[in-house]
Parts: C-alpha cells; structure tokens; sequence
C-alpha cells in the first residue's frame, strides 16, 4: 500500500513570476477618510501662493506681473477651494485649478494684449541679429533693452519669432516652456533607483509637472516670459544623466546646451562633473567636460569672433554692472547692497562672490557628492549663495536652487491609487504565495 500525502503540493512554481526587486509592485491605496485627514496643508499651500499673488499684484509696477498676480490669486484660491473636498491630498484638481489660473489665463491675457517681460522681446530681437548679421549682440547698444546678457544660444529659442512672426507658436515664451517641461520629463525618465529619492517609480507623474508648473516661482516666468526656466530645465537633465552609469557623452551634451544659454548655468560643469567621476569613473568625466566645452564653444564661439567687442559688453560687462548702463536687475540683496551702498561695494561684493565659488570648489574636492540629489543640493547651495553676492541681482533667480531642490525629491509627494490591473496582480500574487506556502508545509 502506497503512503500519498495528504496534501498534494500544487504546481504552481513555474507559473509564478519573476521579479528582480527593482520594480516596486503598486499595492491599492486606502482612501483618505475626513476623520484622519488632518491639516489639509495642500489647501493651506494653495491659499498661501494666492497671498503671495495679490500682495504682488498690489505692489509691482509691472503691468506683466499685475496681470499675472491679479489672475494667479484667483487661481490659486480657487485650487484652495477644490483641495478641501477632494479624497487625496495634492490631487490633481487642485493642481490643473491652479495652472489654469496662474499659467493659461495670465498667459492668454498677455498674448493677446501683445505684452511680455522684457527679456521676451530681448530674445526675440537678438535672433533677428543672429540671422541678419551672425551675432546676437547690437554692435552699439544705446539703452537698457539694447542688452543681450544672455549667451548666444539663447538667441536660437528667438529664432521661431524670426521665422513665424507674431503668432503664438512664433512666442518665444512656448519655447522656454517646451525645452523646460521637456528637459524635467527626461530628466525623471534617467534617474537611477537609488540615486534620487524618487522611491514610487521613474516615470515623470503628470501630477509632479503640474504642481511644478504651479509654483508661483515658475508660473510667474511661464506665463510673462523668464528666461531662466529653459537653463534651469537643462541643468536638471544634466544631472540626471550625470547619475547615471555611462561613458558620460549624454550627460556632457545636455551641460554643454544649458551653458550654452547663460552664465548661471555654468556652476553645473563642475558639480556634474564630480558626479559623473564618482558614479562611472574619471575617464567619463573627461569625456562628459570634453562633450560640454565643445556644445558650449560651438554655440558660442562663432558669434564672439563675429563682433569681440560687443560680446564682451553684452555678456561680461553688463551682467556685473560694469558697463556704461546699468542692469535692471535690481532686487536689494547683499550683493546688490554692496555695490550700490558702500564705497567700494562693488570690489567687496566681486569678492565675496569668488571667495564662494573657491569654498564650493573645495567642498566638492573634500566632499564629492555621490548621488544626484546630494549634487543638486551642492549646486542648489552653490547659485543661491551666488544670486545673493551678484552685484546685479534680483528674487526671480533664486527659481533655480527652488527647482533643484524640489524637482529630484518629487516622488516623496503622495503616490496615485493604484490601477485595478495593479490590484489583480498583487491578488494572484498573494494567490501563488499561499499554494506555494500551503505545498511547503504539506512535505514539512
């Protein structure tokens, strides 16, 4: 007589999948009840971004920002409203409220009033020089607006204005907008597990780009015209690909494009640098700088043979203050203060700023970061200690250390509900788990 086991074991083990534990597996989410909800700070953060709007429509002279300010606060109140009401916390209601009013209205507004912050119509004018004479830069600049301080690869986000005229395609603030959201998608789609505290997924979240879009520091530049958004969407890209295991070219072309538009991004060459050292080796390192410097001087080395003189007065003496006119950045910040309230302020503040730049040198020798968001942090620290010493200077670029420092721990915010398809895969899983348990314990 044949002794069977009483529990025959299934078999089920060459049916159970396989996975690698890289890919974190959605399990559903408990829906957020009003009992145990809390302080609803999103509604609170809503209804702080609408002050700041009103207060600055109430106290700018730009007519650009109390257009914006005027349409912003509302937006923002209104995504104060619908946060309340809503199951989740940082929902996607409130954020697409908040970008309809502070971006798409204002924005809308602008267009068809034909009005734009100056840098907008800067960008514009220097592509038309670009195509008629090969440099972005007037040879005799007269006035403020006769200023090009940006470097020459800013004037090609112009050139669909040269081209296409006064049509909103032709608008040189949508191509700030495109490289921008375009340069953030990538750059979360090339993070590496482990080096950003992306912990959810990879995948650029359209919640994320949309809270993104609806920070004032951003909708404000969307919507009137900021240059530096486009800088600060390379410079994002560029440390993400610096993260990344690699011979460090691609990393290298998107520095090299970011420096390649202006001076402020120009800190990220070492910083991604020091990364691309610490991750793939210091052979990829050279090659990333050699790919960067070679973008950077294709971009802009032709336009500053073109006409020498006027490159050095657009780009090196305007910005710092040193030309016949003076920069319109103007935001009382110690830099600022310095050059215009002390004797010999301006020496001082120049000091102060190269005295920071050789610490944040060091700090990287002594102290490599070794993950992208230890980078972005470094180089956060870096331009915001930078914005404050410039002698010319103004709040809106501290847009930058904000972006770095929020856009690489974006998946801290609060993951969706999982999709039903997620749902039965995490059922069969536990399905297989308990026959594959049950078969263990029949031949124990």
């Amino acid at each position: 007589m044949s002794h069977q086991p009483l529990v025959a074991a299934p078999r089920v083990m060459a049916r159970r999948p396989r996975f690698d534990g890289a890919t974190p597996i959605a399990g559903p989410r408990r829906p957020v009840r009003r009992r145990d909800a809390g302080v609803r700070w999103d509604g609170v953060y809503w209804l702080a971004c609408a002050g700041f709007a009103l207060v600055l429509a109430g106290v700018t002279t730009q007519t650009t920002h109390r257009v914006w300010g005027v349409c912003a606060s509302v937006g923002y109140a209104g995504a104060a409203v619908s946060a309340w009401p809503a199951p989740r916390r940082w929902g996607r209601t409130g954020a697409l409220v908040a970008v309809t009013g502070a971006v798409v209205v204002p924005l809308v507004a602008l267009l068809a009033a034909g009005q734009a912050q100056a840098e907008v119509h800067v960008v514009e004018h220097s592509a038309g020089l670009l195509l008629s004479t090969g440099s972005p830069y007037a040879p005799h600049p007269v006035d403020v607006d006769d200023f090009n301080p940006y470097l020459p690869g800013m004037a090609l986000l112009g050139l669909p204005h040269a081209l296409l005229g006064d049509s909103p395609l032709g608008d040189a603030r949508f191509w700030f907008a495109v490289v921008f959201f375009a340069s953030l998608a990538l750059a979360a789609r090339r993070l590496v597990p482990g080096q950003s505290s992306l912990t959810v997924d990879t995948e650029p979240r359209p919640s994320a780009l949309l809270l993104v879009a609806a920070f004032p520091a951003v909708a404000l530049p969307l919507a009137v015209g900021g240059i530096d958004l486009p800088v600060i969407g390379l410079m994002c890209l560029g440390l993400a690909l610096a993260g990344r295991r690699g011979p460090g070219t691609a990393a290298g072309l998107a520095m090299g494009a970011a420096a390649a538009l202006k001076w402020t991004a120009w800190p990220l060459l070492p910083v991604g640098l020091v990364l691309i050292a610490a991750t793939s080796g210091r052979r990829a390192a050279l090659r990333a700088a050699g790919t960067a410097l070679a973008v950077a001087a294709v971009a802009v080395a032709p336009s500053a043979l073109v006409d020498p003189h006027a490159f050095v007065e657009h780009v090196v003496l305007f910005p710092l203050g040193a030309g016949g006119i003076g920069s319109p950045a103007t935001s009382p910040l110690p830099g600022y203060l310095l050059a215009h309230h002390v004797p010999g302020g301006r020496t001082l503040a120049v000091a102060a700023l190269a005295t920071s730049a050789v610490a944040m040198a060091v700090s990287l020798v002594v102290r490599p970061p070794r993950t992208v968001v230890a980078a972005a942090d470094r180089l956060a620290l870096g331009l915001g200690l930078a914005m404050c010493l410039m002698p010319a200077t103004r709040f809106g670029y501290f847009v930058y250390p904000l972006v770095l420092l929020a856009w690489f721990r974006r998946g801290r915010l609060p993951a969706p509900a999982a999709k039903p398809a997620d749902a039965a895969r995490v059922k069969e899983v536990e399905r297989i788990g308990a026959l594959v348990g049950a078969g263990e314990g029949a031949r124990a």
